[in-house]
């Protein structure tokens, strides 16, 4: 790839994603919305509860589909097809693997999860019932996140984008059909949910029928190795997912204490809005990691860190769009989902996105680095900076500045914690960097 092809094809791969992302992104953001009209505040908070276990899904989806994807295309870049078309077989492998879990997990636990985070009541009956769907349509929606991410490495970005969009659009479509005219309630919005991987997969299934695939499923035995490789570049894409997930059910459990059900539909409009603009900068970072893997395969390091640098630079002028709009209309993006017109949660959600949002550039630039990092074969940096932003930072962050702080302290938790670990990112960076050069 020439370096004056560098920009053009940063172009294309970025927008395509983006869009796609943000397609992806609201299937749940959808739900959010048609949930708020047809169900009120209950059906609001029970939503909120059962997110989580979504984002632990998704999060595995992208791990195998990036880990693999990141496999792929080094090793077509090297000309290795027999062993990229064995990533893709392992890849499957291990999307197998995680659905039986999850599937065992949604028949047999759902109540019990539901319980932990805190469910009563009505709201007990909806979440349960949200979660248990969620999880049976597993095996759908980890084979659909595996299949766009090489689809995407397979030289078909267009056809990602349309593949996610197309379901996104559907789950809007469902959404409203099943909980208005169909009368459906939760179950039917989770159910629309459900089937938009589906549909994603028949948009994919052009890319087989048209014989367009490079990668192959073949008869090869599970690779210790090859599984090892595709998880940990994985595994930075499966934290920033998880630590979502992770995220929502601490600040739950928090402002749950601090001003009950309200506040916790509150979160429920920041956290599915954070879905949003969390899968913009993922967008990004999955846009130059067949980019950057293809160069860095092929040895071309001048390419490398000129893509890096394009991402960096969008990342940092989406995010001022972002917080601009976030800010100077808060009250307007609360009211989209406050149906009731209930003020508690009109006030507590307006000051949250203002506070919460101040985290955007840092957010996007720890996402982007992590993804640079394991494209690039550096995958202890990018756990280190998926640890510290998934697990390690953002939990003991909230509890004390909660403490300190109240219920803006839950809000200026997040911001904190990623303005910290971006701070720490940096200084991989420049650490990767001198090795480099030496």
């Amino acid at each position: 790839m020439k370096t004056t092809n560098c920009f053009r094809n940063f172009v294309q791969y970025v927008s395509l994603n983006v869009l796609g992302m943000i397609g992806l992104s609201c299937y749940i953001l959808a739900d959010t919305f048609f949930v708020s009209k047809g169900l009120g505040t209950n059906g609001l908070t029970a939503l909120n509860l059962a997110i989580p276990i979504y984002s632990f899904i998704h999060g595995s989806g992208l791990m195998i589909g990036m880990g693999g994807g990141t496999q792929y295309s080094i090793l077509k870049s090297q000309k290795e097809d027999a062993a990229a078309n064995r990533a893709f077989t392992n890849a499957v492998y291990l999307a197998a693997v995680f659905a039986v879990f999850f599937v065992v997990v949604g028949i047999f636990f759902s109540g019990s999860i539901v319980s932990l985070f805190g469910a009563d009541g009505v709201v007990f009956d909806m979440s349960k019932t949200y979660l248990q769907v969620i999880l049976l349509f597993s095996p759908a929606f980890l084979m659909n996140n595996t299949l766009l991410c090489f689809v995407r490495n397979d030289g078909a970005p267009q056809l990602s984008m349309a593949a996610m969009i197309g379901g996104s659009m559907s789950n809007i479509v469902l959404d409203w059909v099943f909980i208005f005219p169909c009368k459906m309630g939760i179950f039917g919005a989770v159910f629309a949910t459900g089937l938009a991987p589906v549909i994603s997969m028949l948009i994919l299934s052009v890319h087989f029928i048209h014989r367009r695939n490079r990668f192959h499923f073949i008869k090869c035995k599970p690779e210790a190795r090859l599984l090892r490789n595709i998880l940990s570049s994985g595994v930075p894409s499966l934290v920033t997912e998880v630590s979502s997930g992770i995220v929502i059910i601490v600040f739950n459990a928090i402002i749950l204490k601090l001003q009950g059900n309200v506040g916790v539909a509150a979160y429920g409009v920041i956290a599915n809005l954070s879905l949003v603009v969390i899968a913009i900068y993922t967008g990004i970072a999955q846009g130059i990691q067949p980019l950057i893997s293809r160069n860095h395969g092929m040895k071309n390091e001048k390419n490398v860190k000129a893509i890096f640098r394009y991402a960096i630079t969008t990342m940092l002028l989406l995010s001022a769009f972002i917080y601009t709009g976030i800010f100077l209309f808060a009250s307007q993006i609360t009211g989209i989902f406050n149906s009731e017109q209930n003020q508690m949660l009109q006030s507590i959600a307006t000051q949250g996105l203002r506070l919460y949002f101040i985290a955007c550039p840092f957010a996007g630039f720890n996402i982007v680095l992590s993804i640079y990092f394991t494209s690039t074969e550096h995958p202890k940096p990018a756990h280190m900076i998926s640890i510290l932003r998934g697990f390690a930072v953002i939990i003991p962050m909230a509890f004390l500045l909660s403490f300190l702080a109240q219920i803006q302290g839950v809000w200026c938790a997040f911001p904190a914690t990623e303005l910290l670990v971006a701070i720490i990112g940096l200084l991989f960076y420049k650490t990767v960097g001198k090795r480099s050069d030496t």
